[in-house]
C-alpha cells in the first residue's frame, strides 16, 4: 500500500512528466522531420558534397548511443556554446532528440522518395516543371503516403526513447519515477506507473497512426 501512497503523495510530478515527454517527444520528432527532410533531399541530392555530408550526419546519429549523444550535448556542447549560461536540461533535450530523430527520418524520406517510380519525375519535368516542383508537387505527397508508418513508429520510439533524458535530470515522465522512488524509498509503486503511462501515451499514438493511414489510403 505504501507503494501507492507514495504515487498518489507525488502525482503531480507523473502528471507534470507526462506534458514534458509528450512536449520533448513532439518538438523532437518536428524539427527532426525538417532536418531529415533536408538530410533525405542531400543523400539523393546530384551534388557530391552534399550527398557526402548527408551520409556522414546519418552514420554518426544512427552509429552512437542516443544516451551518449545527450551527454555530449549537454555537458560538453551546450557550455562549449553558452559557457557560464548553458541553457536548462530541457532545452538540451529538445536538441539532442531533433538532431537524433533527424538521422533516422532522412532514411524514412530517401526510402520514400526512392519509392517512387522515376517516371513520375521525368513526366513533371517534361511537363516543364523545375526539380524543386516536381519534387514538391509530384513526389513528395505521393511518397508522404508510405511514409506515413515509418514517421508514425519513429514518433513512438522518440516517445520511449525520451526516458533517456532522465540521465540529465530532464523532468519527464521517468525522471519523475526516479525522484518518486528516491524520495518515498519505493520502488515498485513509481516504476510501475511510469510503465503504465507510457503504455498508455504509445497506444494513443499506434491508434491515431493508424487512422491517419486509413485516412490517407482512401484519399
Amino acid at each position: 500500500m505504501a507503494e501507492w501512497n507514495a504515487v498518489l503523495e507525488y502525482k503531480i510530478w507523473f502528471i507534470r512528466g507526462v506534458g514534458y515527454t509528450i512536449l520533448l517527444t513532439s518538438v523532437g520528432v518536428f524539427f527532426g522531420t525538417i532536418i531529415g527532410l533536408f538530410l533525405g533531399l542531400g543523400q539523393l541530392s546530384q551534388q557530391r558534397i552534399f550527398r557526402i555530408l548527408s551520409r556522414a550526419y546519418v552514420d554518426l546519429f544512427r552509429g552512437t548511443p542516443l544516451f551518449v549523444q545527450i551527454l555530449i550535448v549537454h555537458f560538453a556542447v551546450m557550455p562549449a556554446i553558452f559557457g557560464d549560461e548553458a541553457p536548462s536540461a530541457i532545452f538540451s533535450g529538445f536538441v539532442a532528440l531533433s538532431l537524433n530523430s533527424g538521422a533516422y527520418v532522412a532514411e524514412i524520406f530517401r526510402a520514400g522518395i526512392q519509392s517512387i517510380d522515376k517516371g513520375q519525375m521525368e513526366a513533371a519535368r517534361s511537363l516543364g516543371m523545375t526539380y524543386r516542383q516536381a519534387m514538391r508537387y509530384i513526389i513528395l505527397p505521393q511518397a508522404f503516403k508510405r511514409m506515413l508508418p515509418p514517421l508514425g513508429n519513429e514518433f513512438i520510439a522518440l516517445l520511449k526513447d525520451s526516458s533517456l533524458l532522465a540521465v540529465i535530470a530532464t523532468p519527464e515522465l521517468t525522471y519523475a519515477g526516479q525522484m518518486t522512488a528516491k524520495n518515498t524509498f519505493t520502488s515498485f509503486g513509481p516504476y510501475l506507473t511510469v510503465a503504465a503511462l507510457y503504455l498508455i501515451l504509445t497506444l494513443i499514438l499506434s491508434k491515431g497512426v493508424r487512422g491517419l493511414e486509413r485516412k490517407f489510403s482512401n484519399d
